[in-house]
């Protein structure tokens, strides 16, 4: 099963599949009739408050993925979850919309590593993201 990510702007093709929106609210600019959509989840769209903090901390992504995750964890956003994993089970290739600019860092691809069998974000940056984040100092050579 083949999972793509999309702008809901973008003009649907033969090979999306099923086109499922998953942002709360409807994209400004764009008909719901004009998107061709066989679903829409807007349970799976992030909380206004954590979308907001991702776009005032654009490099935060490891943490906006943990928050995301945990919002996940509501009951009505597991539903749609599940419901997300139906439809994705019975196409052969599905395409997850969005009014994000940038799909790839975006919840969208948070939930396309979730249908792809990614189950948990990794548990460590790594000393190199943690240095460029900074929460520990790099040493000087000597």
């Amino acid at each position: 099963m083949a999972v793509l990510l999309k702008p809901a702007n973008q003009a649907a093709s033969r090979d999306d599949g099923a086109r499922v929106l998953v942002d709360r609210r409807k994209p400004r600019g764009v008909a719901k009739e004009s998107m061709e959509l066989r679903s829409w989840l807007p349970t799976l769209g992030p909380s206004d408050p954590l979308r907001r903090w991702l776009a005032e901390r654009p490099t935060q992504w490891p943490v906006f993925r943990r928050r995301y995750l945990a919002e996940l964890c509501d009951q009505k956003a597991a539903e749609a979850l599940g419901e997300l994993e139906l439809i994705a089970q019975s196409e052969r290739s599905i395409t997850l919309l969005t009014a994000a600019k940038d799909p790839e860092h975006s919840h969208a691809a948070i939930l396309r590593d979730l249908l792809g069998g990614v189950r948990k974000p990794p548990t460590t940056t790594g000393p190199v993201r943690a240095v460029a984040s900074g929460r520990i100092r790099a040493r000087r050579p000597r």
